[in-house]
């Protein structure tokens, strides 16, 4: 049973162990057991109780033992787990208790080992044949028989969401080797360097070598090979060329003559009419087709040409691909059986009428060559490929161009150039599971490798495969009529796309995906993420490829429009952690725009494609010319005021001629803003520290407040470091009420690669900041953004001190004048009624609250104290609020008749003015214990939604409080009005205004301290320190106000005074 869900595992490691430690601290001292050897380490996590006392889990010998056991269970076809043998523990360790114990726990170990261990039947069904699934507590190890070169294998695991084995710590690194021995893996298998791992891509370093030029074709012009030859019963010859495009006629590139035979060894080729080079040699004078090896464009050329003795088989590579191969060369004949003679003479650049002599001038040369080396062998595919990224190789080697000796004619002309590799030259490290040594190897070697998940990062993945079916992805396999993108991305090969085929596939992509009214589901979007790194991995070489190229590129961008779109958002979210975020896109967007420098020529120096708010610019910047701001990368989103800019500033250009760079492709892309920013779930973060907060403004979040722009300059298809400058339109319209400050950023691959990458200030500086656009400087090239740091206006000290001061003083008034109060309604003899009991409770409540607050201050430094005093400061607001709203409905009660007994009213407002409160205050603390009480004082966490808890039920009762005072004008200024009539009929108009004026102002006066509608106030305290001050002013006093209105002014209270 292989256990699907994280979830499941758990379950069952905590439910096992917990059983294993009660049996162990049952049965352990009977069995005078101190230690056992073979649990396995996952239990160790999850055991609880007793066990620790008597379970000392170790991965030592015995385990690696259970291991070898059961792969061999495993490799035999046999269930996991019922052939388990403990055969040999059972011999050293013979005593009755410890066998049975053994056996027990080895039997209720069977699950646990089903995820610890190797699944090698189940993964052969999901990840095809060669590979294997090694599973620890936190990382997945998928390893793959399957030798590819360093590309090869890294693309493997990146199609799959995976990384390829990286240096670790060499703890955790002898772990991993462990396990795969435990698979039988002895060999060799690829490492990434943990830090560039993400960037690591084919470089074409530039390669000094001598060079021969041969202008023009003469009969005297050659270059003699100054070499021993032997017998060759197989031979490999392979070199650098630059052909003449003036000449037409044949050309021998090099002949080797023997004593007895001229034309033992020879390569010819010519242009035909269509402009192709074509090849043919010869061997023993036998002479084979020409066929059409590369366009004569006056470029340089890497060719092999290789024929072995047995069946006479040859074959001629041009540009590391096989262009021609045949058998029966020299198959028959009086020669068939013999091998290519020795002692012979090696001539480049003419064809051989007598042995070292006798030239022609229309069969010689005229061109360049350059690397030529010679090999009494027949190289593979691969040795050749090496050999053609200028790395030699020794192994029968006859002639080498880097130790040669050569005997050349006069007029030929010997320079030394540098010129570009055509293909990868990176040395990359290995890992020997043997040893367990590190080393470094040719990335073009093809070794098996390891791609390694986190855990919980491949059960995601995994849930994502099987939840929904890509309908998406299923259409587009139907209009293409094949499956180009795999539905399950384990089973994607690393095959390299066909540019048409890339071609159609992204244009049924974009139909589809047009069509689409619905968000597509994770496991589309997967699909699409996928398939768009493979296309971002084409290397472009043909001509005909290079048509299409700039259509590719054309359905490119319109994809990621298409999947950028905000629709789509909640996907991202989803599969985010898999794909380590969405910079992966933008990563692959710059891999494909790269390719477009070969479209560039003399005659056409820019190319621009634009799809909504995506856009990529390629353009030839000519460093001599006099118009720097041509060389402007300049676009205009939709939603921006202006537009967005970069540029290689004016002193950088000069930087770069004095190198002797004369010209250089510059390669910009752009993501307008809402295109990328809202899928980034980093931009609330960015690798710096943040400006702390001051007592005028508090710190909230960094977030993208502008388009993503970048640039890169290349010479020679090699990267070049240069200082840009940007300008950027940013947003703040969507942050009302906050203080913005824009930082110039840029998007680091390198930092947190496990998540992709994030923001760093590093190197970059604000140049000139303007309310809509801010303008950067930054001393490398990648993708920059301007980031706007938010915060939150707050008071400055003075202002803070003035406000506390006022609260302590208006607070301390407050206090004494509710004791007063409560006192005088005790004291005096106060007749007992419901108003009075109310408003004894809401006195109580409101001076307690008062007090807390006065003295929290003193209480922030102790933890405990602190959660205690805001606590209590929560219940006794909530209680004085509900208190406000027993009076609002006392008062309603005098209003409108209400069918309700005394004593079941009193009951019902004890139970709204206590019993509410506490039961506010007590699920609040339950559901939110952790996150309660704020950093910095002893009150409610404003930052989260715990402020709720009292400011819901505040307006809430301030709400129907305002009701009910509306209520009660209305019916004080109809009755007033009444009266008025009644008593005075001939009174003036001025007199009843004054009437009906003081009518609605007394209860106003009378009811707002109780009412508790001074709070009001609170909303607009943000507005200005204005409304900060009356609200503290009102409130702080509303204790006094109650003691004037309710004490002084009361009939009750003077009337019971008087008699007391």
């Amino acid at each position: 049973m292989i256990l699907e869900s994280k979830e499941q595992i758990e379950q069952s490691v905590i439910a096992v162990a917990s059983w294993l430690g009660q049996l162990m601290v049952a049965v352990g001292p009977e069995a005078n057991l101190e230690r056992t050897e073979f649990l396995p380490n996952t239990v160790t996590e999850a055991v609880t109780g007793g066990a620790e006392s008597y379970i000392a889990v170790q991965m030592d010998k015995n385990t690696e033992e259970l291991l070898d056991l059961q792969c061999q269970s495993l490799s035999s076809g046999k269930q996991r787990g019922k052939d388990f043998q403990l055969v040999d523990m059972v011999r050293r360790h013979s005593r009755p208790e410890y066998w049975f114990l053994s056996f027990l726990i080895g039997s209720l170990s069977r699950e646990l080992l089903d995820f610890t261990a190797l699944a090698d039947n189940h993964t052969s069904k999901e990840f095809g044949a060669g590979a294997a699934i090694v599973t620890t507590l936190g990382d997945v190890y998928e390893y793959v028989d399957i030798p590819l070169d360093w590309w090869h294998a890294n693309r493997h695991c990146e199609q799959r969401f995976a990384q390829l084995l990286f240096e670790i710590q060499d703890s955790k690194l002898a772990s991993v080797r462990k396990l795969l021995r435990s698979l039988q893996v002895q060999s060799s298998v690829w490492l990434a360097e943990r830090e560039a791992f993400l960037r690591k891509h084919k470089q074409r370093r530039i390669h000094r070598a001598p060079i021969l030029v041969f202008r023009n074709k003469t009969d005297t012009k050659y270059v003699k090979v100054l070499a021993n030859f032997p017998v060759m019963p197989a031979v490999t010859a392979c070199a650098h060329i630059q052909w003449d495009k003036k000449t037409q006629e044949i050309s021998t590139i090099f002949s080797y003559a023997v004593p007895s035979f001229i034309n033992e060894f020879q390569l010819r080729g010519f242009v035909d009419e269509e402009g192709f080079v074509r090849f043919a040699i010869i061997v023993h004078g036998h002479h084979s087709p020409y066929l059409p090896m590369f366009r004569s464009d006056g470029q340089w050329h890497h060719f092999c040409v290789t024929w072995q003795q047995q069946n006479g088989t040859w074959a001629i590579y041009a540009d590391g691909k096989k262009k021609a191969s045949a058998a029966g060369l020299c198959a028959a004949g009086p020669l068939a059986s013999q091998a290519i003679y020795d002692h012979g003479t090696f001539i480049i650049g003419q064809d051989q009428d007598s042995l070292g002599g006798t030239f022609k001038e229309k069969e010689s040369f005229s061109g360049n060559i350059t690397d030529l080396n010679v090999w009494r062998t027949v190289l593979s595919e691969e040795q050749i490929e090496r050999v053609r990224s200028c790395c030699l190789i020794d192994h029968e080697l006859i002639f080498g161009w880097g130790s040669y000796t050569l005997e050349i004619e006069p007029t030929v002309q010997e320079v030394t150039a540098q010129f570009l590799c055509p293909g990868p030259v990176e040395q990359c490290r290995v890992l020997d599971i043997g040893s367990g040594g590190v080393s470094d190897t040719s990335c073009l070697h093809s070794l098996p490798f390891v791609c390694h998940y986190k855990k919980d990062v491949y059960l995601l993945l995994k849930k994502t495969q099987s939840e929904s079916n890509p309908p998406l992805i299923s259409r587009v396999n139907t209009l293409v009529n094949a499956t180009m993108i795999p539905e399950n991305v384990f089973l994607g090969d690393v095959r390299d796309v066909n540019i048409s085929a890339a071609v159609n596939v992204l244009h049924a992509l974009t139909s589809v995906l047009r069509e689409e009214e619905t968000p597509v589901k994770p496991a589309d979007l997967l699909g699409v993420v996928q398939f768009l790194k493979q296309v971002s991995d084409i290397e472009v070489q043909e001509q005909e490829q290079l048509e299409m190229l700039e259509q590719l590129s054309q359905y490119y961008v319109e994809v990621i429009g298409l999947i950028l779109e905000e629709q789509n958002t909640d996907q991202w979210s989803e599969i985010s952690q898999i794909i380590r975020g969405p910079m992966t896109v933008v990563e692959n967007m710059d891999r494909m725009a790269s390719n477009l420098d070969q479209l560039l020529t003399a005659e056409r120096t820019k190319i621009a494609i634009q799809y909504r708010n995506i856009g990529i610019e390629v353009r030839k910047m000519e460093l001599s010319r006099q118009e720097p701001s041509s060389d402007v990368y300049l676009i205009q989103s939709q939603e921006a005021s202006g537009p967005d800019l970069i540029e290689v500033p004016p002193e950088e250009v000069e930087r770069l001629k004095a190198k002797g760079l004369s010209t250089v492709t510059a390669i910009n892309t752009w993501y307008g803003y809402s295109s990328l920013q809202c899928f980034l779930p980093g931009s609330s973060t960015v690798f710096q520290d943040v400006a702390a907060s001051d007592a005028g403004r508090r710190y909230l979040s960094t977030q993208v407040g502008s388009a993503i722009i970048s640039s890169s300059l290349r010479s020679d298809y090699q990267e070049i470091s240069t200082s840009v400058r940007y300008r950027l339109q940013h947003r703040i319209q969507d942050l009302p009420d906050k203080l913005v400050e824009p930082i110039c950023a840029f998007w680091n691959f390198s930092i947190s690669p496990d998540t992709g990458g994030m923001w760093s200030t590093l190197g970059c500086s604000i140049i000139v900041s303007h309310l809509e656009s801010t303008g950067c400087f930054c001393n490398h090239t990648t993708n920059f953004a301007v980031l706007l740091q938010v915060y939150e206006v707050q008071r400055s000290l003075e202002e803070e001190l003035t406000l506390k001061t006022l609260t302590f003083i208006g607070c301390g008034v407050s206090f004494c004048a509710l004791i007063v109060t409560f006192i005088l309604f005790l004291a005096v003899g106060v007749p007992k009624s419901e108003r009075t009991t109310v408003h004894k409770n809401l006195i109580f409540a409101l001076a307690a609250a008062e007090a807390l607050l006065m003295f929290s201050e003193l209480a922030k430094t102790n933890q405990i104290l602190c959660f205690a005093v805001t606590a209590f400061l929560h219940l006794f607001f909530m209680a004085a609020f509900s208190w406000m709203l027993v009076e609002g409905l006392l008062l309603w009660s005098k209003v409108v008749a209400v069918n309700m007994s005394e004593d079941r009213r009193m009951k019902f407002y004890y139970v709204t003015g206590w019993g509410l409160p506490v039961v506010i205050v007590g699920a609040t603390l339950a559901t939110s214990f952790n996150k309660y009480v704020a950093d910095n004082h002893c009150w409610l966490n404003v930052q989260t939604d715990i402020i709720w808890a009292f400011v819901g039920p505040v307006l809430f009762v301030l709400m129907v409080n305002t009701f009910v005072l509306f209520r009660v004008v209305m019916v004080t200024v109809s009755s007033a009005r009444r009266r008025s009539k009644m008593l005075t009929p001939s009174s003036s108009l001025e007199k009843q205004i004054g009437i009906q004026i003081w009518a609605t102002a007394k209860p106003i006066l009378v009811l707002l301290p109780v009412l508790g509608l001074t709070w009001v106030c609170g909303i607009l305290v943000h507005l200005s320190i204005i409304w900060a001050h009356v609200f503290i002013v009102l409130n702080s006093l509303q204790g006094f106000y109650i003691f004037l209105v309710y004490a002084i002014y009361n009939s009750e209270v003077r009337g019971s005074s008087h008699g007391f």
